[in-house]
């Protein structure tokens, strides 16, 4: 069996979500320990906790993550879809990777400067990629 070439914007995806895991705890890790935030003897909370005790720059890595973990639970939907209807090429290819390139623009951008009008656009050209790509599916599925 031939693998989809839609498999690859969907891996690469998934590997950028660990490299901003993997960010997010490198930056935080130090930011408890300066905070003295005994990690060793918390109970029952969540990330979300942290945002009044860490800087900013520190907790945006975590919510970058967090948001890489919502709206392209689609995205990897979707293209299994388009997998399975045999529509997992040409236009649906190129979407797909152009989705990608936008949320890794959308993650740097959290991540380092912030700014929420820069970060709407590239989240608001990502979600048109989504809803493109699943009219794509709808068509395939129901036609």
């Amino acid at each position: 069996m031939e693998n989809s070439l839609l498999l690859q914007p969907m891996v690469a995806l998934i590997l950028w979500t660990m490299l901003i895991w993997l960010w997010m705890y490198v930056t935080r890790i130090p930011a408890m320990n300066k905070a003295k935030i005994d990690s060793a003897n918390l109970v029952g909370g969540k990330g979300g906790d942290l945002d009044e005790l860490l800087p900013p720059e520190v907790q945006w890595k975590a919510h970058n993550y967090n948001h890489l973990l919502t709206e392209p639970t689609l995205f990897y939907a979707i293209c299994v879809v388009l997998i399975l209807s045999g529509q997992d090429y040409g236009l649906n290819l190129t979407i797909a990777w152009i989705y990608v390139g936008l949320r890794v623009l959308h993650s740097l951008v959290q991540v380092t400067i912030n700014r929420v009008l820069f970060r709407f656009m590239l989240f608001s050209l990502s979600s048109l990629c989504i809803i493109a790509l699943a009219i794509h599916a709808a068509i395939a599925v129901f036609h």
